[in-house]
């Protein structure tokens, strides 16, 4: 076996490499959140929607009206509880996620920066301690500067 064979690798051990990095168990878990939250709204708008009724029909089943067209009919029931689902959807989104990050970045953005303890060089431009007499750079001699 040469040097090159025994620091290789195998599949199996990158496969784990990879399946453990952070990003792919984030998206992981956001994948089985999504899923069942979408199957919490769709039960959701079915309730709200059960509770309605069109005036003239014998179901309160939306998923279920239909209209004559011709021989053929339009299920325009299904596209009524598919659009309602999304916009509920959309909004649970924008509410509860949207909105709440938008206030988190802001705030975190309004704070101010702490004051650095650095300045730079005034002959090479280096970053160097504000106290410092000498740049370790450059070796140029600078004035030290009041801490704050």
């Amino acid at each position: 076996m040469s040097p090159n064979e025994s620091s290789k690798k195998s599949a199996w051990t990158e496969f784990k490499d990879f399946v453990m990095k952070g990003n792919v168990v984030d998206l992981a878990i956001a994948i089985v959140i999504g899923t069942y939250f979408g199957v919490v709204i769709k039960d959701v708008v079915g309730l709200i929607l059960s509770f309605l009724a069109i005036p003239g029909t014998k179901t309160t089943d939306f998923a279920k009206l239909t209209a004559k067209i011709g021989h053929g009919s339009f299920a325009y029931g299904a596209l009524i509880v598919d659009l309602f689902t999304f916009l509920v959807v959309a909004a649970a989104v924008f509410f509860l996620v949207v909105r709440p990050m938008r206030g988190l970045v802001e705030r975190r953005r309004a704070e101010p920066e702490p004051e650095s303890d650095d300045r730079p060089c005034p002959e090479c431009l280096s970053s160097i301690p504000k106290a410092a007499v000498r740049c370790a750079y450059c070796t140029a001699a600078v004035n030290p500067l009041a801490a704050a």
